[in-house]
């Protein structure tokens, strides 16, 4: 799964990452996003990039509570066309939502230690996600979205069974491409390459959603 992530790099940079033609958000970098914050996010709409933020966590436009959001962080790669929860979405309402890295915790006995995993380069990239719009009784609007994962490559399987679908920079477009085949999108929900990632641990702070500072993907010294 992926249930917690960085995106450390200024708005001003990703828009010219993501060649987004407007943006409609301010959201400032965060070292340790967790389910339930607002997230960086880049959907089409008439043929522009338009960079905005949703809540993580999707809640379907069907659902009658909106705390279902809390379960629905991940969707799985193999069966996000076809489940209830995201086929709507997975059909017509995809975007990329932007990371600098992202954490998973790997069983060492009774411990839990935090790994952060980012790309060699360095440099920002996007998860495959779908988001949603959910109205309340009383007429409010709620964004949200979901981040879709797959089976891991060679750095993630020490780590953790899953890993979220990052997207090569070459596939972002088919990825938002809604007039293509839905064969072609689901073609892009594969494990990064492993030799362009790496993975380190960093401390036990990042446990703490209270905790959102550089210090969170700070390599510590092997256990």
């Amino acid at each position: 799964m992926c249930g917690r992530f960085a995106q450390i790099e200024p708005l001003s940079s990703l828009i010219k990452t993501f060649l987004v033609d407007e943006a409609y958000t301010q959201l400032g970098p965060s070292y340790n996003i967790t389910p339930g914050n607002r997230v960086l996010s880049v959907v089409v709409k008439e043929g522009r990039r338009l960079l905005v933020d949703f809540q993580w966590g999707l809640v379907p436009h069907w659902a009658q509570d909106p705390s279902i959001g809390r379960r629905l962080i991940n969707a799985r790669a193999e069966s996000v066309a076809g489940k209830p929860s995201f086929k709507s979405a997975f059909t017509s309402r995809r975007c990329l939502i932007i990371s600098s890295g992202f954490y998973e915790w790997r069983n060492e006995g009774t411990r839990k230690v935090p790994f952060f995993i980012r790309l060699e380069s360095g440099k920002s990239f996007s998860f495959a996600g779908l988001y949603e719009s959910w109205t309340s009784p009383d007429g409010i609007e709620l964004r949200t979205c979901t981040i879709i994962t797959t089976e891991p490559n060679a750095i993630m399987k020490p780590i953790h069974n899953r890993m979220p679908v990052i997207l090569p920079r070459d596939r972002e477009a088919r990825w938002l491409d809604f007039s293509a085949d839905q064969d072609k999108a689901l073609g892009v929900l594969e494990p990064y390459p492993n030799d362009d990632m790496i993975a380190y641990p960093v401390s036990p702070q990042v446990n703490s959603p209270k905790n959102d500072s550089p210090e969170c993907i700070v390599p510590v010294l092997s256990r």
